[in-house]
């Protein structure tokens, strides 16, 4: 880092205070703190919809996961059009009913039961996932740029790994407890944009090196098996059948159902700006796969061609460290302070929406339920607690990251995510499209399908430890011998999540069917057949042929990655 470096980044920090400032000067109320007013533009919104997502597990996971499996985690990275799907089906409903949280949409359409069970659900999932990866990923790059910093504190020497998080995870914890939504709305919008143009000039200047996309593609052409967008049913990592499952599932939970992104539309000042919030989004979240996911490919062919040398891990490349290494290596200084700041950028800004999200979800959905008189100040202040809470757990957890990532940190999200997502989708899209589903049946479904989920998620890492193991194996020790467990443990991922999805829905439907449907004037408004003659007009209103046009070009453009990327790496001359 050079002097240079060190002013880019100063420059950013000094920009994020003056908005802290200007926001924390406007919360008053609750619907202040946690939905800015609810008088934010689309462009914001789609800003902060795409930052919020782009965290540095993106940057730093998704790079070593183009390393080490291609293509094969752009299919996540092609949710595009799920943020359509967003816009045009889920949105309607969700800034119509006025709620503040997801789970108390869940309240409306079905009973306080299902309401508490996502709550609880969420805030563990986003300490234990979101909290702890963002974290890790970012002091992962301080680790490899700021090697020779360090300070005694405690009698204890603490190296630029824990630096990184501790500054980053406080620093953040500050702005959003002071500054609420607006504050990260408005930070996001920035931070969108500083992410892109940072990341872009990794590619530029990588290819630059390499000697351009038709290097790369010879390169990755001598691995087309392992850099392919879609693998064989018999690939154990990435079955394309599981992918088309399990993706979409999950894709559908993450942008239309959590609370961590949904909150956004829900701060629009009016149905409008948040669809098109909606659609912007989208537009911005198609090119992660170039910006993110191409680099680690990039820094691949450097390695191979002894342009750059990348760590090792167990005689392989090290994918978390891929892209931290190309910003040393290849970056000019200014360039390099640039790319460290939106490396930052995207760090704070998925941390201070999580931190304000799981505030709303303990505010709104918690403390409130239990003190309903409790005034609007107190709540605000309840929601700063919460909100320092959760800094504090997220610091905890960071000792146990280096255990548990392994695999690599987007691998390892995924697949967590892949076992939490399926009964919240089942959950939501019964509840918006079948007005027979009630409320014993949501119940069921949740409860059953997380309980499921969480039981193969323990006994896959207990697999993974070796604390199970096949009844021919000669492992010798305390273990547990049982080919049943064994090969549930071991059982994909991505097919795990389809048959967690199926139980789910049969187990709503089915209870469903079996107890009393609800009651007229309980889902009256809250699913599709029951929407009122002012719902349909008020919708038809919202949206005129800009917003279709926009839908269409995003969805063209993710049709056009899907088509390229299958056939990038045939050779031209079979």
């Amino acid at each position: 880092m050079q002097p240079l470096d060190w002013w880019v980044i100063g420059a950013y920090f000094l920009a994020l205070v003056v908005v802290v400032w200007w926001s924390s000067k406007k919360q008053k109320t609750t619907e202040d703190y946690f939905l800015a007013g609810r008088n934010i533009g689309f462009f914001a919104i789609g800003a902060s919809l795409f930052a919020s997502n782009i965290g540095s597990e993106h940057i730093v996971g998704l790079s070593g996961q183009g390393t080490s499996s291609g293509m094969a985690m752009a299919h996540w990275e092609l949710h595009a059009w799920v943020m359509i799907l967003l816009a045009w089906v889920f949105v309607p409903f969700y800034y119509r009913s006025g709620v503040f949280t997801m789970p108390e949409f869940l309240e409306r359409r079905f009973n306080s039961t299902a309401r508490w069970i996502l709550s609880v659900v969420s805030l563990v999932a986003y300490v234990f996932t979101k909290v702890s990866v963002t974290v890790y990923a970012g002091a992962m790059v301080f680790q490899v740029l700021l090697p020779d910093i360090s300070i005694t504190l405690f009698g204890h020497i603490w190296g630029p790994f824990w630096i990184g998080a501790i500054s980053t995870v406080v620093l953040t914890g500050i702005y959003t407890v002071f500054g609420g939504l607006r504050a990260v709305l408005y930070t996001d919008t920035a931070q969108a944009f500083i992410l892109l143009v940072g990341s872009f000039f990794i590619t530029m200047f990588g290819l630059r090196q390499l000697g351009g996309w038709g290097e790369l593609q010879e390169i990755c052409r001598a691995n087309a098996d392992g850099f392919a967008l879609w693998r064989p049913n018999s690939d154990p990592d990435f079955p394309w059948l599981g992918i088309l499952i399990a993706s979409p599932v999950i894709g559908i939970w993450y942008w239309c159902t959590d609370q961590y992104i949904v909150q956004r539309t829900l701060a629009a000042k009016n149905l409008r700006h948040a669809r098109r919030g909606a659609v912007w989004g989208g537009f911005l979240k198609v090119w992660p796969v170039m910006v993110f996911l191409v680099p680690g490919l990039i820094g691949y062919a450097l390695h191979q061609k002894g342009i750059i040398s990348i760590p090792l891990k167990d005689g392989r490349i090290n994918g978390d460290m891929v892209f931290p290494t190309m910003v040393a290596e290849l970056l000019p200084a200014g360039l390099r302070g640039l790319v460290v700041g939106g490396l930052l950028a995207a760090l704070m800004s998925s941390l201070s929406s999580l931190f304000n999200s799981c505030a709303s979800l303990f505010t709104i959905d918690i403390y409130k339920k239990l003190h309903p008189t409790v005034s609007e100040a107190t709540l605000v202040n309840i929601g700063r607690m919460a909100t320092g809470v959760i800094v504090v757990l997220g610091l905890l957890w960071i000792p146990i990251m280096p255990k548990i990532a392994e695999g690599g940190l987007y691998k390892y999200l995924q697949s967590v995510q892949g076992y939490l997502a399926p009964p919240i989708t089942a959950v939501f899209l019964l509840g918006l499209f079948c007005k027979r589903i009630n409320a014993k049946g949501a119940v069921a479904g949740l409860s059953i399908g997380f309980i499921a989920g969480m039981a193969k998620l323990a006994i896959q890492g207990m697999v993974g430890a070796g604390k199970i193991v096949a009844l021919g194996s000669d492992v010798i020790g305390d273990v547990i011998r049982s080919d049943a467990l064994y090969a549930i443990g071991a059982y994909n991922f991505l097919f795990a999540s389809g048959w967690l999805l199926g139980i789910s829905i049969a187990v709503i439907v089915c209870v469903s069917l079996m107890t009393q449907p609800p009651s007229p004037e309980q889902i009256v408004g809250l699913t599709y057949a029951t929407a009122t003659e002012e719902q349909r007009r008020e919708n038809r209103e919202s949206w005129n042929k800009w917003d279709v046009i926009g839908s269409a070009i995003v969805l063209g453009l993710v049709l056009v990655m899907y088509l390229y990327f299958s056939f990038w790496l045939k050779n031209p001359a079979a």
